[in-house]
This record gives C-alpha cells, sequence and structure tokens, in this order.
C-alpha cells in the first residue's frame, strides 16, 4: 500500500523502480523520522488537531516503532515504500484509525527533509569527534618527533631542512581547518524545514517554533519554497567539507607511501600494517595508506555529484532528490572508517631519525649560511650569490644547531596555538542530538 494510492495500479516495475533503493537507505533514517513524528505528535496536541488521547496513543506506539528499529536485523519490507509509509502503517497495527492523524500539517517532503538533517546534524558531531581525536594524535607525534630533522622539499627537489614535528603539526592544522568547514555544513543542517509541508506551509495552525525547538534545532528554515531549494545546497556544503577533510588523510597518505620508498627511506611501518608480494620475498608495502589514499580520492568527487544531479532543477520538490541519500550515508560511513583506520595507522608509523647525517643533503644548508651572512649585516641578494657559488661543492656540513625561532617553524612549532584552535573549533559541535537523545528531549517537555 502506498500514502498517496488513490485506487489505480502503478506497474509494479515502476515501483520497484522507485523504491527499492530508497528502502535501503531509509532504514537509516528510521529513528530520525521517528522522533520527528514525536515532536509532531506533541505539537498537534498543543495546537488543538489532536486530542490528548490521541497523542498517547500516538507516542506509545513510535516509542514501540523506535525500539524496533534499533534490531540489527531491521529493514523496510518491499510492501512498504519508505521509512514514512512504513511508520504510519506499522503505527496502524499499533495505534488504529488514530494513525492516520499523524501526518496533519506536514507532507514527505518536509518530513524527510527533517530526518536528513536530524541525520546530517547527528554524523557531524560523531565525524567531528573522530577528525579531532586524529588530529590530536597527529599533535602527540609533533611532540615526540619536535627535535627530528628531515629535509623539506620544492619540486621534488630538496630544498630545506625541515623536522618531523612540523611535518606531523601541519597535518592537525589541515584537520582544523577541515573542522571549520564541517562546523559550516553542520550549522546549515541545524534549521526545521518541518511545518513547511509541500514547500509552500499548510493552511492547518501548526507551531514550527514549537517542533523546531522540540528536536533542537537552532533555528527555522524560514520560508517554505526555500526548504526545497535548500536540498542539494546543503549536501554539497556537507560532502564539500566531508571532500576536504579525506583530502588531508589522502595527502598524508601520498606522503608515507612516497617517504617510505626506497630513495627517501625517512619512514617504515610496522609488519602488521604492510602486506608483500607473491612473487618478491623482500616486499613491504604500504597498500594501507595506498587505499586510503584511493578512496578519500572517490570521496572528494562527491561534491560534484551533488552539483550535477541538483543542477537547474525548477522550483518545488523533485524525485530528484531521492538520490541524494545515498551520496550522504556513503559519503558519512567512509569518511568515518578511513579517519578511523588512519587513527591506528599511525600507532605503525616509524619515523628513522639519522636522515640529516647523509651527505647528499648536506646543501640544504645553503639557506643557514646565506641567513647567517645576512645577520652580520650582509644584503640577502649578496649572501644568496655568495652561497650560490659554493652550492654543490660538499662545503656545507650539518650544523650543531639550526636556529629558527618565530611561530610555524622547527624551534617554534605552534602547537599550543593549534590545541586552541582546535577547541574553539570543536565548540561548534557543542551538542549532536542522537536520536535516542532527542527521543528523550522531546518526552522529557511532553511530562512537564
Amino acid at each position: 500500500m502506498h500514502l498517496w494510492d488513490k485506487g489505480s495500479a502503478t506497474r509494479e516495475s515502476i515501483i520497484s523502480f522507485t523504491c527499492d533503493r530508497d528502502r535501503l537507505y531509509d532504514a537509516r533514517l528510521a529513528p530520525y523520522d521517528i522522533v520527528g513524528s514525536m515532536a509532531q505528535t506533541v505539537m498537534l496536541e498543543k495546537c488543538g488537531l489532536i486530542t490528548a488521547g490521541e497523542r498517547n496513543q500516538l507516542l506509545a506506539g513510535l516509542d514501540s516503532l523506535f525500539e524496533e528499529t534499533a534490531q540489527s536485523d531491521f529493514s523496510i519490507g518491499k510492501e512498504y515504500e519508505d521509512i514514512h509509509s512504513w511508520v504510519e502503517l506499522r503505527l496502524h497495527d499499533l495505534a488504529g484509525e488514530t494513525a492516520g492523524k499523524l501526518h496533519t500539517g506536514r507532507s514527505r517532503n518536509d518530513q524527510v527533509l527533517t530526518d536528513i538533517h536530524l541525520y546530517i546534524r547527528h554524523q557531524s558531531y560523531r565525524l567531528a569527534h573522530e577528525l579531532k581525536s586524529l588530529a590530536d594524535i597527529f599533535l602527540d607525534f609533533s611532540e615526540k618527533h619536535e627535535a627530528v630533522l628531515m629535509p623539506g622539499f620544492t619540486h621534488m627537489q630538496a630544498a630545506m631542512v625541515t623536522s618531523f614535528g612540523l611535518w606531523f603539526a601541519s597535518y592537525a592544522e589541515s584537520l582544523c581547518d577541515d573542522l571549520q568547514n564541517l562546523a559550516g555544513a553542520a550549522a546549515l543542517a541545524d534549521a526545521s524545514p518541518l511545518g513547511t509541508a509541500a514547500g509552500y506551509g499548510t493552511s492547518l495552525p501548526v507551531d514550527r517554533e514549537l517542533t523546531a525547538s522540540l528536536l533542537g534545532f537552532r533555528r527555522l528554515i524560514i520560508t517554505s519554497p526555500y526548504a526545497q531549494m535548500s536540498r542539494g545546497r546543503t549536501e554539497r556544503q556537507v560532502t564539500g567539507a566531508i571532500a576536504s577533510a579525506a583530502n588531508t588523510l589522502a595527502r598524508f597518505s601520498s606522503d608515507v607511501t612516497l617517504l617510505m620508498s626506497p630513495g627517501y627511506g625517512f619512514v617504515t611501518l610496522s609488519d602488521d600494517l604492510t602486506t608483500g608480494s607473491s612473487i618478491m620475498p623482500q616486499k613491504k608495502n604500504p597498500d594501507l595508506f595506498e587505499l586510503i589514499r584511493a578512496r578519500c580520492n572517490r570521496l572528494q568527487a562527491l561534491p560534484g555529484e551533488v552539483t550535477l544531479m541538483t543542477t537547474n532543477l525548477p522550483a518545488g520538490y523533485n524525485r530528484d532528490y531521492q538520490e541524494l541519500k545515498a551520496i550522504i550515508f556513503d559519503a558519512f560511513e567512509g569518511i568515518m572508517e578511513l579517519t578511523r583506520v588512519m587513527q591506528y595507522a599511525l600507532a605503525g608509523l616509524l619515523v628513522r631519525k639519522d636522515i640529516m647525517a647523509d651527505n647528499k643533503y648536506n646543501d640544504i644548508f645553503s639557506v643557514e649560511e646565506a641567513n647567517r651572512m645576512v645577520r652580520e649585516g650582509v644584503p640577502f641578494r649578496e649572501a644568496y650569490r655568495a652561497v650560490a657559488g659554493k652550492a654543490g661543492s660538499g662545503s656545507f656540513r650539518f650544523p650543531d644547531t639550526v636556529d629558527y625561532s618565530h611561530t610555524g617553524s622547527i624551534g617554534n612549532i605552534g602547537r599550543k596555538h593549534l590545541q586552541m584552535r582546535i577547541e574553539e573549533v570543536m565548540k561548534g559541535f557543542a551538542q549532536g542530538y542522537s536520536p535516542g537523545e532527542l527521543k528523550l528531549k522531546v518526552c522529557k517537555v511532553e511530562s512537564l
């Protein structure tokens, strides 16, 4: 049975094409859909659209359905079109004809958009804490390897001296920017579309501010048409933030695979993080980081998919939006897994500490020599030319000390600044509201 059934038959092949994948993805939205329905129920009673008895019937039935969705084998059967029809029709089994009043004053259009906003807000919160944990690991590695020098490269050529401490800290800072992007995307989703109905509001006296408050939204999507216009825009911002984090992980993975190669030999991996060759006994392959890189690069394509899928769509709801669910779900699940894999992969990353003893890196200290001359009063260009004439002669040697003092350099990495900035950004994720937390929030308000 379909909620839009008017008595005429639609071909089964059409139903299968339009709904089969939707049911699969909608199972992830089930708990969010139910808590949204709970808030809707409370609001309908407050506005006099249902009785207190009907409210209690609906809330009891929805609570039972919420527990059902928590089962590991939960799925939406083919007899239902989507999560919305599953909730309404299953609720009929539990609350009788009263279930038909749940949909008062809303459409599946604002209902699914509410589900998605709740999902994005919650998953952004979870992802933010995983990214912060990874940033913390990079900062810990930065402190541990602060004094371990390494060559820095430009144009793939040895250029200047740097340190592993600075290298690790740079990825912590990159993740901080990624968290900032994610916070912005999460804030965009932290707006309630509930009550905008099909995109043009409703003549019923619903209280949109009440449902927004019950569901923990910071604000409303104010105009009803914009609720549907925002479809695609929100997803593009979220996937853009995820793509940014994926870029950070991919670049670090690429660094590891390069610096582990024989031409460099700056790092290696513990045996339990590598694989081998079926024909070459000596091989120790960084497959883990290569696959992280590949899967992260796939995630970076997602904002383009969203853009192409939603470009030039006419105003109002379009069924094209249904396809955005798969992108959002796969994006969050993918980046979450990759972030966790990176966390334990770092534990097996081993740093070589005697790199600069190799004579082939002597010339990168020509920069230090030019700067020494500058401190003695020689104009930089004159010092540059004098030192350039000696480059390649082998006359430069590894100095006893490398004198850097400014913030963000070998001698002053700036970890405390980074830690403070990360903590500040994390304030944007103060409350993620899982479905269980929202259920308790709605029930607490209703009990007062």
